[in-house]
């Protein structure tokens, strides 16, 4: 045994018995150590690996659970307000009925106006004009009576002077078809005195200063016009 014998070299015979020898203890030392770990019951496993699976279990029973992190909790969240709903907005005003073409003309479809010279001396005798205009889109039907027309004079308080029906009223029948535009001029002569509805006062000469004219047609009334006497 301790002197090879063979063809080949001692020292070839000497390192194939030096592997068996390491191999067969490998062997021995291999199951040795199962047979350690067998008794002592932790099969191999190490304290640091144990100690890293017991935290990875901690980990997992702390995290919330999958449904919790992909539908968020209803604490968290937040309800958005309803925008408030738009007011009704207000029915539109009903149009203007347009009047029918040879009806009445009523006083929104009449325009009023005196006409006069700007002045005139004291006890002259300047000439007025009251004219009446359909300022309606159709023509209409105006009742233009003498007794319905009227022009007054009055001062700067606003107190009556004189007026075109007190001491000479006008009568006639005249009811006209007016076209849309059309107007009517109705001349008059002032005395250049005062006067009063029932023309049972004195009547004397205004005092010069600025006055207004006003024409009224029955129920319409002119806006003032500026009358001064010098």
């Amino acid at each position: 045994m301790l002197h090879p014998v063979g063809p080949l070299p001692a020292a070839v015979y000497w390192r194939r018995r030096l592997l068996v020898l390491v191999l067969l203890l490998a062997v021995l030392g291999g199951g040795g150590w199962l047979a350690f770990a067998a008794l002592d019951g932790t099969g191999g496993t190490t304290p640091t690996a144990t100690a890293a699976a017991t935290s990875e279990v901690a980990a997992a029973s702390t995290e919330p659970p999958a449904l919790a992190r992909v539908l968020p909790s209803l604490a968290g969240v937040q309800t958005p307000t309803p925008a408030p709903e738009p007011s009704a907005e207000p029915a539109p005003a009903p149009a203007a009925a347009t009047p029918a073409p040879g009806g009445p003309c009523t006083d929104e479809m009449v325009g009023l106006e005196v006409r006069a010279p700007g002045s005139a001396p004291v006890g002259d005798k300047p000439t007025f004009e009251l004219v009446v205009t359909n300022v309606s889109p159709v023509p209409c039907v105006r009742v233009l009576d003498a007794g319905l027309q009227e022009v007054l004079l009055v001062d700067s308080a606003g107190n009556r002077v004189w007026g075109s029906n007190d001491c000479f009223p006008g009568t006639s029948s005249d009811t006209r078809t007016l076209a849309p535009g059309e107007s009517v001029a109705f001349p008059l002569v002032w005395g250049g005195l005062t006067s009063e509805p029932s023309c049972t006062a004195a009547r004397t000469t205004p005092a010069p200063g600025q006055y207004a004219l006003r024409g009224r047609l029955d129920t319409e009334v002119s806006p003032d016009v500026p009358f001064t006497l010098t």
